[in-house]
């Protein structure tokens, strides 16, 4: 409940801190910037390092991958076919296609389904989203913010992203043992990264205009909360017939709102910030909504 108190708190004082003109307009670059080169470098080496591999949990891994390919797919084609701008395609397929599977999936795992099943969460986050932000997702974003983008251009993109640069630093690292005292800044640093980001998400997310915005962010909206998690669903307890907890934390952790992280990668390379914002904004407590729904959906069919 904690951290989902902290999460209103924190899109609350963007909003807050915006009506009041108490900082600057930039405000919302500095602290993304803070969070893509210190924040989320800081969590991947901290929790790649010590994350325990077990191949059991294959579905679980790949769930992330599926979601973000089918809204690649979905949202590319329907792009391309409906003639959307590029911008609005690419934040669709970033934002919606990402989930929050840490801090919000992870609270919500444990009100549901209790602490003995936050090792999936962490599975589905460290290995699936986080992992297919790191590379498809800024690739993703490479391609729809710049237009025409060369093989070299998305390689130098993805290997100066620095949130990758840490994902192989920590790999590069996994046989030696950290000292406390690293392990506990790096948990420090990392903590910093949900706050800074919903209160850069709250200064940039605004109601004036949504009407322009209305059809893509309810496309996003309806593919992320709904659509998403049914395909998971759909392939793996139908098609698959896989069954079980794991599997229905798993399809539950498909159902997650947009991610954070992703939303603030979108607003960094020009992606619609005002869809993004809403995206977020708006998906987090709606999911509050759908999430139990989900939960009473998985307790009868899987």
């Amino acid at each position: 409940m904690t951290n989902i108190i902290l999460l209103a708190v924190c899109l609350l004082a963007g909003l807050g801190l915006k009506r009041t003109g108490r900082f600057p307009a930039a405000t919302p670059a500095a602290l993304n910037g803070f969070i893509i080169h210190i924040s989320l470098p800081a969590l991947t080496i901290l929790h790649i390092h010590s994350l325990k591999i077990d191949l059991s949990l294959l579905l679980t891994a790949g769930m992330a991958w599926l979601l973000f390919g089918a809204a690649w797919l979905i949202f590319g084609t329907a792009g391309r076919l409906l003639k959307v701008d590029r911008e609005t395609t690419g934040a669709l397929i970033l934002v919606a296609g990402l989930g929050n599977t840490s801090f919000v999936g992870l609270p919500m795992i444990e009100t549901y389904y209790g602490k003995d099943f936050l090792g999936v969460g962490i599975i589905a986050d460290q290995l699936g989203s986080f992992m297919v932000l790191s590379t498809l997702g800024i690739l993703a974003a490479a391609l729809y913010s710049s237009g025409e983008v060369t093989p070299r251009q998305m390689a130098r993109k993805i290997l100066l992203f620095p949130p990758f640069q840490a994902l192989i630093l920590a790999l590069l690292l996994r046989p030696v043992s950290f000292p406390e005292w690293s392990s506990q800044i790096l948990q420090k640093l990392g903590s910093t990264l949900t706050p800074l980001a919903l209160v850069s998400v709250g200064f940039q997310l605004q109601f004036v205009g949504m009407r322009q915005v209305l059809k893509p962010l309810a496309t996003g909206l309806v593919y992320k909360l709904l659509l998403g998690p049914a395909l998971i669903f759909l392939l793996y307890s139908v098609i698959i017939g896989a069954t079980g907890p794991v599997v229905q934390v798993t399809i539950f952790e498909a159902a997650m709102p947009p991610m954070i992280t992703a939303g603030i990668i979108a607003i960094d390379h020009d992606l619609r910030p005002q869809l993004v914002g809403m995206l977020v904004g708006i998906g987090i407590p709606l999911a509050f909504i759908t999430l139990h729904l989900w939960h009473l959906l998985l307790n009868i069919l899987v």
